[in-house]
């Protein structure tokens, strides 16, 4: 015999005493009785205490149920796509072609027109713009038109312009059909002097509008007045040449203005070591000495 109390045989014994309300009822009963027996006791009235009735502290609130957990969601996978054959290759763009230099150097002839921007128009004859091959990869730039310059348009004509010929040539290039030649003002000044600080501003955006149109592979710069203006700087030519220098990215190789070369003709050796140094950039092949 297990040491379990034996549980109930009548199953309605047993739903009975799982079941509320009976128990209420026998409390009833029960209450009743005691009324009665107070009844047949003589007592008629039961005396309130006084005494505050106890508070039950509240039943602690149920602890929250945990979260039910989220299944994992399934994943499905997608059905297999249709095989479809991958589309044509887009057929390759032609080349962007270039801009042209020569259109563009004649857009900037055209917007500079019959110049009256500064004070060298009062006496110039002709606006002196630059000439030559608009794709070079070599271009000039000198200080300002001459005489000859002012009277036939062209920059480099007069004894200046014969020699830069010269040197173009000992360099293996062809003025005319190799490289382009301009000036830092595009008007005499009046004497050949200098020009004035205004007068290179007025003009400066067109001689860098020209380069960049050209976009050369090297610059020369002739003369201090050109150097200064382009490059902004205030070094006397004899500390900016024979050495190489930037302008946009472009390289530029400050050297001696011919005019200059012509009143101190011993300085035309260093003017050709800074040619050679243009030359080597260029990938030209230097001369050989005689023997």
């Amino acid at each position: 015999m297990s040491g379990t109390p034996e549980a109930a045989n009548d199953p309605a014994e047993a739903v009975a005493e799982a079941d509320p309300s009976a128990e209420l009822a026998g409390l009833v009963g029960e209450l009743r009785r005691h009324v009665e027996w107070m009844a047949d006791a003589g007592i008629r009235t039961v005396k309130r205490s006084t005494e505050p009735a106890p508070v039950r502290p509240p039943a602690p609130a149920p602890a929250p149920a945990a979260p039910a957990r989220a299944a994992p969601p399934v994943l499905v996978s997608p059905p297999p796509a249709a095989r479809t054959a991958p589309p044509p290759a887009a057929a390759a763009a032609p080349p962007r072609a270039e801009a042209d230099p020569a259109a563009e150097l004649e857009r900037i002839r055209t917007e500079l027109g019959p110049c009256t921007r500064c004070r060298l128009c009062e006496h110039r004859r002709h606006v002196v713009f630059g000439q030559g091959f608009a794709r070079t990869q070599l271009v000039f730039v000198g200080e300002g038109p001459g005489e000859e310059e002012d009277n036939t348009g062209l920059a480099f004509v007069g004894r200046a312009g014969q020699l830069l010929t010269k040197m173009i040539s000992a360099m293996g290039f062809d003025r005319d059909k190799d490289v382009y030649i301009c000036n830092i003002v595009k008007c005499r000044p009046p004497g050949n002097r200098r020009p004035e600080p205004d007068e290179i501003a007025a003009c400066r955006p067109f001689v860098e509008r020209q380069l960049k149109a050209i976009a050369p592979r090297a610059i020369v710069l002739l003369g201090a007045t050109a150097a200064q203006a382009l490059l902004r700087v205030d070094a006397p030519i004899g500390r900016l040449r024979n050495r190489w220098t930037s302008w946009e990215g472009i390289p530029a190789m400050p050297t001696f203005h011919p005019s200059y070369l012509l009143r101190a003709p011993q300085e035309k050796a260093k003017a050709w070591d800074d040619l050679k140094l243009v030359m080597e950039r260029l990938g030209k092949a230097l001369p050989q000495r005689s023997q």
